[in-house]
């Protein structure tokens, strides 16, 4: 399975990078491939580093002003023209969508992709990968959009919360049929 993951490039606290290894660890043996940003900073390099000493292939997806924090030993690596381009290419090369933690960039591309498959553009599982309470607010928010008549689809419907590696790749391979 290609497994598209939305992160933050910024160095972050063992915290974050702990669990971002072991789920990084589980994409890796389970055979799955990364589809990511591409970049070799913070924690977008230690996921990338633990899917590929897993045995997992890396496939990533820039863009032109970032191109020299691009990985150099990606199995595949695509330079976009824009950040528009890039979110487009990375939920082309996926079967599955993995949000963890990040700052506005990964809210945005989790809004845009969540709003891409609410009117039916894609129908990919999406699972936000909910690192130490990380996302509590942001469900609790989307809950409140559910229950106040916001989502024309049920929040179920769009997205999985994961509070763990294990429970989000268990999610997925269910979803695909792995297991």
């Amino acid at each position: 399975m290609k497994i598209c993951v939305f992160l933050s490039a910024a160095d972050l606290d063992e915290r974050y990078t702990r669990p971002a290894r072991e789920f990084a660890e589980l994409i890796g043996k389970g055979g799955h491939t990364l589809v990511w940003g591409g970049s070799e900073s913070g924690l977008m390099k230690v996921v990338a580093d633990g899917v590929q000493e897993s045995g997992g292939r890396l496939v990533g997806v820039s863009v032109e002003f970032l191109a020299a924090k691009a990985r150099a030993d990606a199995d595949e690596m695509v330079i976009a023209r824009d950040l528009a381009e890039r979110k487009a290419l990375l939920l082309e090369k996926a079967d599955a969508v993995v949000i963890m933690v990040g700052g506005t960039g990964t809210l945005d591309e989790a809004t845009e992709i969540l709003e891409l498959k609410k009117h039916g553009k894609h129908d990919k599982p999406v699972v936000l990968l909910n690192t130490a309470g990380f996302y509590d607010g942001l469900r609790q928010q989307f809950q409140r959009m559910e229950d106040e008549g916001f989502l024309p689809v049920p929040l179920a419907d769009l997205v999985f919360f994961a509070k763990d590696g294990v429970g989000a790749l268990a999610y997925l391979e269910e979803w695909s049929g792995l297991r």
